[in-house]
């Protein structure tokens, strides 16, 4: 299957970041993908919670999503979404943080809500506190393509290894990990999980990210790392995107689930044990 990461740098602006993503997407289309993938909050990156409540949508109502279900309909392609910021029915007026997976009949095949939020203070000047906005999801998701079986999971999800340990013992094959991650933990952490997610699973891990300053009228700046991955099965870094916009095209092998799987069987080697 010919895959393609789409590497953005989105701003508060949901219609501005809806022209590039269809320009890549139909770029990455042209290249021969038939599966194509953006980054975390590909809609609208704010640090604002009153902008995005005045901007974001609920799902049904989304712009983005229905154009884009649109395009990969009109495409005959596999999107997904990496994901959207989109208002819910909650009574404390929090967003969810969605990854969708649309069908080349522009059909959506699966939802999943981002489960881990980032709550950290990375440096004594940058802190994140993404459940003050988001609420977490509360399920896991595996969702099944005519090219295999793919686990869903968002950004700050990388740090949870039993997460993606419980993906593949549900048959998945490819772990997608759309991200915005913060250039301070980008630069330290980011390759070192993908690769070691790949490793633990025997899985394919496809990583599309925002990258660059994010400019925002309502809110401070925001700075992300970039550097959208392709692992291999066996942890090798076959694609790395570097620090600029764009669509980043590969060929997947299954066959390299199976060789990866079969040389080092670790998920048939999982024993139950008591706690200390």
């Amino acid at each position: 299957m010919k895959t393609a990461l789409v590497q953005l740098n989105s701003s508060d602006d949901p219609d501005e970041n809806l022209g590039k993503i269809q320009g890549f997407v139909a770029e990455a289309a042209n290249a021969g993908a038939g599966f194509i993938l953006t980054p975390e909050v590909s809609n609208c990156l704010s640090t604002s919670r009153r902008h995005q409540n005045d901007v974001l949508k609920v799902e049904s109502e989304d712009a983005t999503l229905a154009a884009l279900r649109a395009q990969a309909a009109e495409l005959n392609i596999w999107l997904l979404i990496g994901s959207l910021g989109l208002k819910t029915q909650d009574a404390d007026g929090r967003f969810a943080n969605r990854s969708i997976l649309i069908a080349p009949d522009g059909e959506i095949q699966a939802r999943y809500d981002k489960i881990h939020m980032f709550d950290v203070q990375v440096t004594p000047e940058e802190t994140y506190r993404e459940s003050d906005g988001y609420r977490p999801g509360d399920r896991a998701v595996v969702a099944d393509t005519s090219f295999g079986k793919i686990g869903l999971s968002i950004c700050y999800d990388i740090r949870f290894p039993y997460l993606y340990r419980a993906l593949a013992q549900a048959g998945a094959h490819i772990l997608t990990v759309p991200a915005a991650f913060s250039y301070v933990t980008g630069a330290a952490h980011w390759h070192s999980l993908l690769r070691a997610r790949a490793i633990e699973n025997g899985c394919y891990v496809l990583a599309p990210a925002q990258t660059g300053v994010h400019q925002s009228g309502n809110g401070k700046p925001r700075k992300t790392y970039g550097h959208s991955l392709v692992v291999s099965p066996w942890g090798e870094v076959l694609l790395d995107a570097g620090t600029e916009t764009g669509v980043f095209v590969f060929d997947m092998d299954d066959s390299a689930v199976d060789e990866a799987r079969r040389k080092v069987p670790s998920l048939t080697h999982t024993r139950q044990f008591e706690g200390p």
